[in-house]
């Protein structure tokens, strides 16, 4: 597929960063000087610098081993993550399976849910939890924040069993954040503060939010919270839940993962809930290697079963996406919030160009 065949280059850049440096795990504002990093030619990094300017992208990070040896732009910028949402709500599913509030083999039926005219059948009603985590709900129900290719592209309501077909709909994810504040108790904004945020130390996030008639206003200002719930109640009865983050909070993120769930000797995220959210339960290309797990995609070995690395791209310009064999995180955005012109063929070049900048 089009929008994935920029994955080979991160898995190149990814492979071949071997880095020291003496940064702190909390990225700083502005760009990070290289003249203490080994292992990069500081002439070639201005050239990745001066390209990140041109494209239109916001912001760029890149941490090795918990510190950070690139940083251009404006890291402690907030603005929406788009689909990168998946990996939030991911960490805190988790954590609320590890509390024993959540049991993925939970039917939406046992959960008592049901959407809007028409209504689930029994069919849907059986999806489990787990379905909707892999994507393979089986619900093909019209859901906010929909794409243009997702309304395209959606099946026939009860043409596939739950478990069976993979397809990549918003149903299926806001439904899980509804699923997760109905266990909880909580808005999904006030968990991540509490659960991820404040844990992690993250400078920006501060969990505010609000409401959004996404029928009536599209273009509602946000730009004082930290996230949103999109109602579009002409379609679902779930909202989507949009956030906004910085660069800078988000590469902590990503970090968290690539420590296998633990921050400071605590144990945030269990190892085994990432674990079981790697493993590839459906292969979205072949012939390229990527694959879906539980809110994640996968980019695999040749062998089709070694995860090389694990990701989340927004609007395939933006990007979070962690290589454990070479303990790295690469953050990439773009401010859609502001006008913006962007190339999305850019993000295979700028990710290229690191890997250029990697002295032989």
């Amino acid at each position: 597929m089009k929008k994935f065949k920029f994955i080979k280059t991160l898995l190149l850049v990814g492979f071949a960063i071997i880095l020291t440096s003496g940064y702190r795990i909390v990225p700083q504002n502005g760009i990070t000087s290289f003249k203490e990093t080994k292992g990069y030619s500081i002439s070639k990094l201005d050239t990745l610098r001066d390209f990140l300017k041109k494209s239109g992208a916001s912001s760029m990070m890149i941490m090795l081993d918990g510190k950070v040896v690139f940083d251009w732009g404006n890291t402690d910028e907030k603005h929406v993550i788009h689909s990168i949402r998946k990996p939030l709500i991911h960490a805190l599913l988790g954590i609320a399976v590890d509390q024993k509030k959540i049991d993925t083999s939970m039917t939406l039926k046992d959960l008592g849910l049901q959407d809007i005219h028409p209504e689930l059948s029994e069919l849907e009603l059986s999806a489990r939890i787990a379905d909707l985590l892999k994507s393979k709900s089986g619900v093909y129900h019209l859901s906010s924040a929909m794409t243009k290719n997702m309304i395209k592209n959606l099946p026939k309501r009860n043409s596939f069993k739950p478990g069976e077909h993979y397809f990549y709909n918003n149903w299926d994810f806001n439904t899980l954040g509804a699923i997760l504040e109905k266990q909880t108790g909580k808005t999904i904004y006030q968990l991540f503060l509490n659960q991820i945020a404040i844990p992690l130390g993250m400078r920006d996030y501060k969990g505010l939010y609000k409401n959004i008639d996404g029928d009536a206003n599209e273009n509602e200002d946000v730009s004082e919270v930290d996230g949103y719930y999109k109602h579009q109640k002409s379609k679902s009865k779930y909202p989507a839940y949009h956030f906004r983050m910085s660069s800078r909070d988000l590469a902590l993120l990503g970090q968290l993962y690539l420590n296998d769930g633990v921050w400071n000797g605590q144990q945030i995220v269990s190892k085994e809930w990432i674990n079981i959210s790697k493993k590839p339960y459906s292969i979205i290309d072949d012939k390229k290697g990527i694959a879906y797990g539980m809110l994640w995609r996968l980019k695999l070995a040749e062998n089709g079963k070694d995860v090389l690395s694990f990701y989340h791209t927004g609007l395939e310009m933006q990007i979070l996406a962690i290589y454990p064999d070479s303990k790295m995180v690469i953050v990439h955005r773009v401010n859609t919030e502001k006008k913006y012109q962007y190339n999305k063929d850019d993000l295979e070049k700028t990710l290229q160009l690191v890997f250029d900048s990697k002295i032989k």
